[in-house]
Parts: C-alpha cells; sequence; structure tokens
C-alpha cells in the first residue's frame, strides 16, 4: 500500500471528494474507492472526509493506494468487446464522445464486475486521461450516453442534466395494453436496499418527486410498444412508472412478476426492453472537421439518437406472434 498527496488544483476546484478519487484511481473498483471513504483513509487537509465534501484550490488529499500490480488486476478487458464498441460509437469530437450502449454492460466496474463500459473506452482511447461517464444508464438499458473528454465539459453537462437542460427519450416493451393514447405519470419515489444488498425503488409519498410522459407507438392485445421522456432523472423512474400503470417492462428482473419473467424466457426474450433512443441538450460544441456524427443535429441543440437494436424489435416479434 503507497500514500499519495495530492494538491487540489484549479480544474478540480468545487468537484465533490468521490468523483475526484474516482477520476484518480481510475483503475481501482468504485466500491473500493467508497469502502476507504467509509474507513476514514481518505484525508483532506489532514482530516477525514465525506464523499460529498467540495473540494477547493490548493486543498491537499490523501489518498491509500494500492500498487501497480494489484491496480491491474481483473481489468483485463476482452478484444472482442473493445472490437464491439467501436461500432457503438454515435458521434465524437474533441471534447466530447457519444456511445449506444449494449444492453448487458454496466457503465462502470464495481460490485463484483470487473470493468464497465467508461473502463473499456478509456482502454480504447489511451490518449484520452480524463474520460469520464457524463451521466448513467443501468446495466440492462441499451442506447445513448454521454462521456465528457474533460473536466470543462463534464461540468457543462453535469449542469445541464441537473438543471433539466438534456431532453431524453427512450422506447420500452411492456405488458398488457396501456390505456391512453398519452398519458403523464406523477409518482414520487424511494430508493432504498433490499436485506441482500440489492438496489431498488419504490412509490412513497415521502420519496422524491418524478414525473415520466408515455406515448403509445403500437399495441398486441397483450403488450404495448411506448416512447417515454422522462422529466426527471430518479433512479429506475421508467421502470416504476410503469410499473405503477400495471405494464411491468418486458424482462425486467427486478419489478416484473415470475409470470411474467417466466413468459417473456419461454419466448426467447433474455433482456429488458428498455432503450434510450434519443438525447437533446442545448448546442456547446463546434464540431472540428473529419468528427464522426451518426446522429445529426441542427442550429439550436445538439443531438444523439440510436434506433432499438436487433434484439429489441426481435423481442416485440417474439412477444407478440
Amino acid at each position: 500500500m503507497q500514500i499519495r498527496h495530492i494538491e487540489v488544483s484549479e480544474a478540480s476546484s468545487g468537484q465533490r471528494v468521490d468523483n475526484f478519487l474516482l477520476r484518480e484511481l481510475r483503475q481501482v473498483p468504485r466500491s473500493h474507492v467508497y469502502r476507504i471513504l467509509r474507513k476514514g483513509e481518505v484525508r483532506v487537509n489532514g482530516k477525514r472526509s465525506k464523499p460529498t465534501q467540495r473540494l477547493v484550490i490548493g486543498d491537499v488529499v490523501r489518498i491509500p493506494v494500492e500498487d501497480a500490480d494489484d491496480r491491474q488486476k481483473g481489468h483485463a478487458v476482452p478484444t472482442r468487446i473493445l472490437k464491439q464498441l467501436e461500432t457503438c460509437i454515435l458521434y465524437e469530437d474533441r471534447d466530447l464522445l457519444g456511445m449506444n450502449k449494449p444492453s448487458g454492460l454496466a457503465v462502470h466496474g464495481g460490485s463484483g464486475l470487473s470493468f464497465g463500459l467508461i473502463e473499456c473506452v478509456r482502454k480504447m482511447y489511451p490518449e484520452c486521461d480524463k474520460l469520464e461517464l457524463a451521466h448513467r444508464l443501468d446495466r440492462e438499458t441499451s442506447g445513448c450516453l454521454l462521456i465528457a473528454k474533460n473536466r470543462k465539459t463534464l461540468v457543462r453537462l453535469h449542469d445541464m442534466f441537473r438543471r433539466r437542460k438534456v431532453r431524453k427519450d427512450y422506447e420500452l416493451l411492456v405488458h398488457g395494453r396501456w390505456k391512453k393514447n398519452d398519458r403523464s405519470v406523477r409518482h414520487s419515489l424511494f430508493k432504498y436496499t433490499t436485506k441482500s444488498g440489492e438496489r431498488r425503488v419504490r412509490l412513497d409519498t415521502e420519496g422524491k418527486s418524478a414525473r415520466t410522459d408515455f406515448f403509445i407507438v403500437k399495441q398486441s392485445p397483450q403488450f404495448t410498444w411506448l416512447k417515454a421522456q422522462p422529466h426527471t432523472g430518479r433512479t429506475h423512474q421508467i421502470r416504476v412508472h410503469a410499473l405503477a400503470c400495471g405494464a411491468p417492462i418486458v424482462g425486467d428482473e427486478k419489478y416484473a412478476g415470475d409470470s411474467q419473467l417466466a413468459l417473456s424466457q419461454q419466448r426467447g426474450v433474455r433482456r429488458l426492453c428498455l432503450h434510450a433512443s434519443r438525447l437533446e441538450l442545448p448546442a456547446f460544441v463546434e464540431p472540428e472537421e473529419n468528427t464522426q456524427d451518426c446522429s445529426g443535429s441542427d442550429t439550436k441543440n445538439f443531438i444523439i439518437q440510436a434506433p432499438p437494436p436487433s434484439d429489441f424489435t426481435l423481442a416485440w416479434q417474439k412477444m407478440t406472434n
């Protein structure tokens, strides 16, 4: 075990301690970072630090780190996954990377996962030492995801998400026939952890306010294809709001009932049928020449989009035929 002392620069001023550590300890599982915080092994100016503490210029952060050989254990990324992700790039310029995340790949390692999408992308871009997730998707959710290439872009994106300046569109397949063409669902959500350590969300008036608008794409007697636009960004928001309307998402192992899961498995559906199809936010980058852009944008807003993947559309066919 080694000890590092890092003085906070202007670029890191205002950042939370946990986010600062996650950036500095890129090869360390997320769970380890929070463990050393809980144990008081991280110090700011000689004092124990909470994860939410904000750093200022000149602060000295004490970080215990493992030897380099230990840090690299368990972080080998299969070449096939890197090659797959090369085909998932939706947009790229000097500041920003837009990815079409596959279902089944977590956005980051930790909690028993040796790597996630961000670790893979860092392998793909070894010259970029500031790559960070601008937001997150559940492991089983596919679709549009933004990654910042520098601190300035990350801060701007976080501010847009916090101020709800980002429009997020999803597509989902649910059990049952949706009863209205357009429906706005407003239920407060409370996040909790089960005895087994699993993260869950339930309706609760004491929880955080949440709103999701749903729109019907098409229906069969037993299933509905929906579009969803969440106006807030709560954990599992779309999944729990759909469940509250009596229409759990096909393949949702956390919230669908046993009989519904059995039906989807019998019909060969092996994924959560939830896909982030589009992100729109105020334009703040000027694409360079020769940037890769498969999504399209206009002069007012920046847009990336990805149609539902083949396993999603195939799931609809399997459930409705």
